[in-house]
């Protein structure tokens, strides 16, 4: 870092805002091949926890990638640095006090590895939605497994690319869990680390 970098320390705290809302703040990452359904059960928990007055937020991999890192490619190291910018963002809004539900890919155990010391192991929850290669390519509603078994896509996870499954993840889904089972799954599992308050 540059030594002529210093950090500010601001008067309101990340206790402060955890109490403010009444809830702890972490990140719940959801990784597994495109069309695992990691977007789909992301967003399906931000519903339940919103109900519950938990201020959430999703980051989405396709849209994280037409915003702040629209200038990453799929090459290892352009993946490297989008789980970098998603571990760092994600530390930001968990200092704000938000549950971050974040829908990656996320292929290499390194990065998954990288993410969780940058929000720090108490603030990281990794959830392996474990949908097999062959239910991903039937539900494939992007056609994106068709374009790059043919070569038009390269770097594909799954295809030309490879998916370093988590080998101890928090919580592990599959493809036989209902999408309501597997929200509900995930919301039991976190449900302590909330510390609601009333």
């Amino acid at each position: 870092m540059n030594k002529n970098i210093s950090e500010f320390e601001f008067k309101v705290s990340c206790a402060d805002r955890r109490e403010k809302n009444k809830h702890n703040s972490f990140l719940v990452l959801f990784t597994g091949l495109s069309g695992a359904g990691k977007s789909t059960l992301a967003n399906g928990l931000e519903q339940v926890l919103f109900k519950k007055n938990i201020n959430t937020y999703v980051l989405d991999g396709d849209n994280v990638r037409r915003g702040i890192n629209r200038n990453l490619g799929f090459s290892p190291e352009d993946r490297s640095e989008n789980n970098r910018r998603i571990g760092e963002i994600s530390k930001l809004f968990i200092d704000a006090g938000v549950v971050v539900l974040a829908a990656f890919i996320s292929p290499y155990r390194k990065d998954r590895a990288y993410i969780k010391e940058i929000v720090g192991t108490n603030n990281f929850v990794e959830v392996f939605v474990n949908t097999s290669l062959k239910e991903c390519e039937r539900r494939d509603v992007k056609g994106l497994y068709e374009k790059a078994r043919v070569g038009e896509i390269n770097d594909f996870t799954g295809v030309s690319a490879p998916y370093e499954a988590p080998e101890n993840p928090d919580i592990e889904l599959n493809e036989f869990n209902t999408i309501s089972e597997s929200i509900e799954i995930v919301y039991k599992k976190i449900k302590e680390k909330l510390q609601l308050k009333d």
